[in-house]
């Protein structure tokens, strides 16, 4: 047994061995910092180097504090693969004490022998405007790498918190502002904030109006520090779109709506505390504030396309190319060929219509097969667009089939460009089966087969005189049989209606019945969050007083567990009569128990969340069934 566990571990860390990540050295560190304020630089690496980290010189940077160093480890199977990841990491505090561009060195580690080097990092310090931060309170900001905020963000506490104007903001860019019509932009809408932003309740994304949009992938949780009217922000991207103007003129881009949630440390005027003896001891208090941001709204000079398009210009723009796939130069009459046309390039691909393709009268063609492969990226949308076109050539001979066009427009050279392909000549045999039907097979009262041409209509001849035509069975309307159908149909739908009056009945019932439930519902959760009260179990706690909470509203108001939100339960409550002070304190204990759910110190608070969770649902339930 000890050489089967032995011969185990081995075989494992022979297989984590081989799936071990390349080796990769590197640094985080922010690109924009206040003069004097304290940073971090960190340098992580994923394998256990030697001797260490050879360090840069810091040349110019005040070194404050380090290096101190970590590291963490992880193993994970995923799909019967197993895969280990370790990283160790040596982090350093320093300043820069003037103004100015400063230059962070390389610095190097040895793994299995190899050296690895990070590459040298641009940092600017700038002396921020206005000296810090505008707004009353200062909270926590997000992302930035897990930086200090000092250098000037702390101002004096006053009672009443305020998020000023240039604290939180969306900025909208575009890469050009005059293009041609079917060119595309790309818009990126980013959040900018110098405070502590803690969510988002509502977005009103721009309607497009003129455009066509593509929206590109992006990383909502990359936050970096930017430098922005002189003032250094956590930037965070909100949405990124490609849009193909469809019209020309002045084009206007919508701006993009958000209510921002902020917390802000106050010092007095109530608000919700991260901890319960923080006033006392003089400590902040952290307050929610929401406020309306919005991004400015942004115009385009659509240019119209030149005149003078070729004839096989469909509304392509860009830069394409075409490669066409003619089928073989020798087939049989009355079989099924292919001709294939794929376009490749970057532009508006997704727009691009099939080009015409003639061919002679007695090849007959069928609907046209396409099949695509786009990406969107952030430099463009590319890939290409494949037309296929069936047909059969009805008789045989030896066939031109005329050269393809097809045309687009060339910003960048401000012109149509139209791409042929060759013509060529089809040879189609004689169809074996059709010979051995007779010689007259291929002809037509003397007319042979390449002869024919389509008229647009069906019958070529029509018989002239009295037909003579006389009855054949009898009419099947208003027959016995049609009677018996037409008698079950209605009985049928007679059922049918019936079940589906029953079905919605059902469904109000249901509703019904679970609203007068609610409240005893809502009740046995709260029993359950006692328990966990008692156990000092405070994920427990919390978890099972928003299912009470939200459980409830929903339950009780109807309201579907995807359109369940703060703005949705305001809107419900008010029309119910609910005054606003009990909305309010609703809409409190449900964020105070989400920001409790993950702060440090959020056991401190389970009593009151629960007396007040009890005390608003027992008096919204009085209201409500009035």
């Amino acid at each position: 047994m000890r050489r089967f566990v032995l011969l185990l571990s081995t075989l494992l860390c022979v297989v984590c061995g081989a799936l071990a990540d390349e080796v990769s050295l590197e640094v985080n560190v922010p690109r924009v910092v206040a003069v004097g304020e304290p940073f971090r630089v960190e340098f992580m690496v994923n394998a256990k180097p030697k001797g260490g980290l050879e360090a840069p010189s810091f040349e110019g940077f005040n070194l404050i504090a380090g290096p101190s160093t970590g590291s963490s480890s992880s193993m994970s199977f995923v799909n019967g693969q197993m895969t280990k990841s370790v990283t160790y990491s040596y982090t350093y505090v320093v300043a820069c004490p003037t103004e100015g561009e400063y230059t962070l060195g390389s610095a190097a580690v040895k793994v299995d022998g190899k050296e690895y080097r990070t590459r040298a990092v641009s940092i600017k310090a700038i002396v921020e405007q206005g000296g810090g931060g505008q707004s009353s309170g200062q909270g926590q900001r997000p992302g930035g790498g897990g930086q200090q905020q000092g250098g000037g963000q702390q101002q004096q506490q006053q009672s009443v918190a305020k998020v000023a104007d240039d604290d939180l903001l969306i900025r909208a860019s575009v890469d050009r502002t005059s293009l041609y019509k079917g060119e595309p932009v790309r818009v990126v809408y980013k959040l900018y904030t110098r405070v502590g932003l803690a969510g988002v309740e509502g977005q009103k994304m721009p309607s497009f109006a003129g455009f066509w949009t593509q929206r590109l992938n992006i990383d909502a949780n990359r936050w970096v520090r930017e430098e922005l009217n002189g003032k250094i922000y956590d930037a965070c991207p909100l949405a990124e779109y490609l849009l193909f103007p469809q019209q020309s003129g002045k084009l206007t881009i919508d701006p993009l709506e958000i209510s921002a949630v902020v917390h802000l440390q106050v010092r007095g005027g109530g608000g919700f505390s991260n901890n319960p003896f923080a006033e006392f001891f003089g400590g902040p208090q952290i307050e929610e504030v929401r406020k309306a941001v919005k991004s400015k709204p942004i115009t385009l000079n659509v240019k119209p396309l030149p005149e003078g398009a070729p004839a096989s210009f469909s509304g392509a723009v860009g830069e394409y190319e075409m490669v066409v796939t003619p089928p073989a130069d020798q087939i049989v009459a009355n079989s099924a060929v292919t001709y294939t046309v794929k376009i490749s390039g970057r532009g508006n691909l997704s727009m691009i219509q099939a080009p015409q393709v003639e061919l002679p009268t007695s090849f007959e063609q069928y609907s046209v097969k396409s099949s695509e492969s786009i990406q969107a990226t952030a430099s463009g949308s590319s890939g290409y667009r494949q037309f296929e076109y069936p047909m059969i050539a009805r008789a045989d001979g030896d066939f031109l089939i005329p050269a393809l066009e097809f045309s687009y427009f060339n910003p960048k050279l401000g012109k149509y460009v139209t791409l042929s392909s060759a013509e060529y000549m089809i040879h189609v045999s004689p169809d074996d089966k059709a010979a051995a039907a007779g010689p007259n097979a291929g002809l037509v009262s003397g007319i042979s087969k390449e002869d024919i041409k389509f008229l647009g209509r069906d019958i070529r001849f029509i018989k002239l005189g009295d037909a003579n035509l006389v009855p054949k069975g009898k009419l099947f309307m208003f027959s016995g049989l049609w009677w018996l159908i037409a008698v079950v149909m209605i009985g049928l739908a007679v059922v049918v209606a019936s079940w589906l009056r029953s079905h919605l009945r059902e469904m109000r019932n249901q509703a019904t019945l679970k609203g007068k439930r609610a409240n005893k519902v809502a009740l046995q959760r709260l029993r359950a969050a006692e328990r966990y009260m008692n156990e000092q179990n405070i994920k427990g706690f919390y978890e099972e007083m928003l299912r009470a909470l939200w459980g409830y509203m929903g339950d009780k108001l109807n309201i579907p567990v995807a359109d369940l939100t703060k703005e949705s339960v305001r809107e419900r409550l008010a029309r119910k009569g609910v005054e606003q002070s009990d909305i309010d304190q609703y809409v409190a204990v449900i964020s105070d128990c989400e920001y409790a759910q993950y702060a440090p110190s959020g056991g401190g608070h389970m009593r009151d969340a629960y007396l007040v969770g009890v005390e608003i649902i027992s008096k919204l339930e009085s209201v409500i069934n009035k």
